[in-house]
């Protein structure tokens, strides 16, 4: 085959290919004997017509529209592998010569990637992270285990304080009349929850169970039902009950409770140690992770990213959303219909960042290639067994959706995040700043 490439900007080309002669013919052949069983002449039964009888009749022109949408997306194929480019959107195809008896030329206008200019991936500078466990973090951490065991017990003869939960009537007016929704009987309400409306439950603090308060507020400009955004309302309030939280005892019998792996409140503070050294580890990993490829990023130099990827980044990050939406029993109607947005508005949203998003990738291909990274069959039998018990899957089933290349770009991806991470240093806050000083300076002067 005959394949020319000629790059006319940073992303755009005319790809030049050839059907031969005898591709020509095969198209041909398959076109007729698609058609043939439609073709009715005097003197033939239906679908009988010879193709020798065709072409005399209609030429064989009259084949090379169906002949050339049957062999052109192989040869297209074709001709991408021959001059090694990678398109990143459906091509504009134009025919240059469809000569009788000559190979067939075509012509196609490509958008591909755009070249990446490396810079440092290796030896980055990341701000170092704390990672050690201190003694308040196991207290915090111990406490608000102690809050979700807490019981609510009566309060009598003392204000309501900032914690406490009140057990409510109210009755809401605007402009002097009542509103639907704004009524409710025995309600309990956690003071400082601030699950009502800004200033509610701050009018509460320090009455006591018989009062009887008239709590004025106003509507936030934003608040769900439209025709009360910005209206001042009155609520009459009684309080009938005041409750407190009644923390349990900070001992072994607490400990046992609250973790029935343990048999101590020392252990119950190890072991919370223990779990919170790994959180923070895996929250620094996942930090350094995050600043190294962005500085990775940032060094590289990648003139002009192309319109359709973006556009197909923005597709697969809704696409995603959404399929974990439907994961959770809503589907995509429900949920535009219950946050009240429309699929512009979450187009809209994961516009932010597409192009960060395709220019980091495209970095990680380039690293990838420059370090010369590719995945062992080991690595690439691992990575089904990993996503078949994720997503609870046979392993046959992970083959039979994932092709050899899917699987080989994903764990290269993987291996050139690893990569830069595990090179990178972390420095404390002074170094970093110095360093990205240097930097800055340096590209000025260049």
């Amino acid at each position: 085959m005959s394949a020319k490439w000629e790059k006319k900007g940073a992303t755009q080309g005319t790809l030049t290919f050839e059907l031969s002669t005898d591709q020509v013919k095969e198209g041909l052949d398959r076109a007729f004997n698609k058609n043939k069983k439609n073709i009715s002449l005097p003197g033939f039964r239906k679908g009988k017509v010879s193709r020798h009888i065709f072409d005399e009749m209609y030429g064989e022109e009259a084949l090379y529209q169906d002949a050339l949408n049957i062999m052109l997306p192989q040869v297209y194929s074709d001709a991408l592998k021959e001059t090694k480019i990678e398109p990143v959107a459906q091509p504009s195809v134009n025919v240059k010569s469809l000569d009788k008896g000559k190979p067939w030329v075509l012509e196609a206008n490509v958008t591909v990637k755009p070249d990446v200019k490396l810079g440092a991936y290796k030896g980055l500078k990341v701000l170092k992270q704390n990672t050690r466990v201190y003694k308040k973090d196991v207290d915090e951490s111990i406490d608000r285990k102690r809050k979700s065991q807490a019981e609510l017990v009566l309060k009598k003869d003392k204000p309501a304080a900032k914690g406490d939960t009140v057990v409510i009537d109210f009755d809401g007016y605007v402009d002097g009349k009542p509103f639907e929704g704004g009524k409710a009987n025995n309600y309990s309400l956690e003071l400082g929850s601030n699950s009502f409306i800004p200033g509610f439950e701050d009018q509460l603090i320090g009455h006591k169970a018989g009062d009887h308060v008239d709590v004025k507020v106003t509507f936030p400009k934003n608040y769900q039902a439209k025709k009360l955004q910005n209206k001042e309302a009155t609520f009459k309030v009684t309080v009938h009950e005041i409750k407190e939280k009644q923390l349990p005892k900070l001992d072994d019998e607490f400990a046992k409770d609250v973790d029935e792996d343990v048999d101590s409140l020392d252990e119950l503070k190890d072991k919370t140690k223990k779990q919170l050294k790994e959180q923070k580890e895996t929250k620094a990993k996942n930090t350094v992770e995050d600043e190294a490829i962005n500085a990775a990023v940032d060094n590289a130099e990648v003139k002009e990213i192309p319109k359709p990827m973006v556009d197909q980044d923005v597709q697969r990050q809704m696409d995603q959303y959404l399929a974990n939406m439907q994961q959770q029993g809503i589907n995509a109607s429900t949920y535009f219909k219950l946050t009240g947005t429309t699929q512009a508005d979450l187009k809209k949203q994961f516009q932010d960042g597409a192009s960060r998003r395709v220019k980091t990738n495209l970095v990680l291909e380039a690293i990838v290639k420059d370090a010369n990274i590719k995945p062992t069959d080991k690595e690439m039998n691992d990575e089904v067994k990993n996503l078949a018990k994720q997503y609870g899957m046979k392993e046959s089933a992970v083959k039979g959706a994932l092709t050899d290349d899917m699987l080989k770009h994903d764990i290269s991806i993987q291996k050139a995040v690893k990569l830069v991470t595990d090179n990178a240093k972390q420095v404390p806050k002074s170094q970093l700043k110095s360093s990205k000083s240097t930097s800055k300076t340096s590209k000025s002067s260049k």
